[in-house]
């Protein structure tokens, strides 16, 4: 037989037993993708799985989720194991933290070149960036707004939301109402540093008064200044002076605003999906007031996705494929739509349609001025402002005598930290 017929003969047999038996199946590779639980973030990424998957034959991504109590202890278990994720969310407070421990590693610059992150997301990002490289990036990033229940709104003869904090509490006032034993029954705003108010009140209130929070890349308390005074003052004063709010009141501020029972609330762009599954609920989303001069501030914060030690050969391939589609253009627009949350890159959020959304648009606009803290701690840090503002309104501690104790604690927290 001819080698040429011998070839003929061979590729034949191959053909008929292909046909026969099944050709070979293509390699799977499976990774894990972990997040803490919210429900409309796991819709969310089952929808981009089921994308990538469709797009990546031969990769599936099983995905896991804890409740948030949980997942931090969960993740520090399983990665040094040899288990758990190969891509995994992580708040970007948390990221000194999990390069420490070598939970993470960074991202490819050849996927993931720290020029083009620079120019195609927004500036925030580039807390995630150490050198040449950068460790994870957001699909979607986080701002403050103003939301107001419009029925309640209606009620009181107001016509809109109010552009300035003068205007905000001249509004709460009208939207409060008591008991005939003086209990307050609705506040006005809603108040509480243990949600949202401690990052408006350092990122906005503080900056609103002349101040600026930190310095030294955050590293340096800041606050215990005039200009920090007088926004603990106005923010006290809502409950002490003004007698719009009252701290506690229903346990948790956005409680109290899906329960009807709160005109308006200061929350994150995460809380849309929630309030439009709230029945007979009815509200309106206006940018955070501006102080006196028109100056607008606001805090913005984001969960990253980063790939884990853990990930090695094909899963690490297969986990820079997931994290290219996960931060892109698409994916970013279906992380709005369906969890509420912006999308981390300019050219998606900055749409015509996007930024005039009535409810995205004004956490949008935010974006152009806001600030993200570089946490060491971010909940030691909450505590702390926490404390603060309860020693003055359960202690009788001046505004002054306060924040100077509380400036002390998270100094002491922050030298700490960085000594390490």
């Amino acid at each position: 037989m001819s080698l040429k017929s011998m070839k003929s003969f061979v590729f034949g047999a191959a053909t008929s037993a292909a046909l026969l038996f099944g050709a070979p199946a293509r390699a799977e590779v499976e990774i894990e993708y972990w997040q803490y639980f919210f429900d409309a973030r796991v819709t969310a990424m089952e929808q981009l799985i089921g994308n990538f998957e469709a797009a990546n034959p031969g990769i599936t991504v099983k995905m896991t989720h804890f409740p948030y109590a949980d997942y931090r202890t969960k993740v520090a278990a399983a990665i040094p194991a040899g288990e758990g994720p190969d891509v995994v969310q992580l708040f970007y407070g948390w990221l000194n933290d999990y390069v420490a421990a070598e939970l993470i590693q960074p991202l490819p610059v050849d996927a993931f070149p720290p020029a083009r992150i620079e120019a195609e997301f927004f500036p925030m990002v580039a807390a995630m960036r150490e050198g040449d490289s950068y460790w994870a990036l957001p699909t979607a990033v986080r701002s403050l707004a103003l939301f107001y229940n419009t029925r309640l709104f209606d009620e009181a003869g107001i016509d809109g939301p109010p552009e300035t904090l003068d205007e905000m509490v001249e509004i709460a006032k009208k939207l409060t109402k008591v008991d005939g034993a003086g209990n307050i029954t609705q506040v006005g705003i809603t108040a509480g540093m243990t949600a949202q108010d401690h990052h408006w009140w350092r990122e906005v209130l503080v900056r609103q008064m002349g101040g600026e929070p930190y310095l030294n890349d955050y590293q340096t308390v800041n606050y215990n200044s005039d200009a920090g005074i007088r926004a603990l003052e106005f923010y006290t004063g809502l409950a002490t002076d003004h007698k719009v709010t009252a701290f506690g009141f229903m346990d948790e501020p956005q409680a109290a605003f899906k329960a009807g029972r709160a005109g308006m609330h200061i929350d994150g762009s995460f809380r849309i999906g929630s309030l439009d599954k709230t029945r007979g609920l009815k509200w309106g989303v206006a940018e955070l007031p501006a102080n006196a001069d028109g100056e607008r501030f606001n805090y913005s914060s984001y969960w990253v996705n980063a790939i884990t030690t853990k990930a090695k050969g094909e899963k690490y391939d297969a986990a820079v494929k997931f994290m290219e589609y996960v931060t892109s253009d698409e994916a970013m627009q279906i992380w709005l739509d369906v969890v509420g949350e912006l999308p981390a890159k300019p050219s998606v959020g900055l749409t015509d349609a996007n930024a005039m959304n009535p409810v995205f648009g004004p956490f949008i606009k935010g974006l152009a001025y806001a600030n993200t803290t570089k946490f060491a701690n971010e909940s030691g840090q909450r505590q702390i402002l926490v404390d603060m503002v309860e020693r003055m309104t359960l202690e009788g501690q001046s505004a002054a005598d306060s924040i100077a104790v509380a400036a002390e604690a998270e100094q002491k927290l922050l030298d700490e930290y960085y000594a390490k």
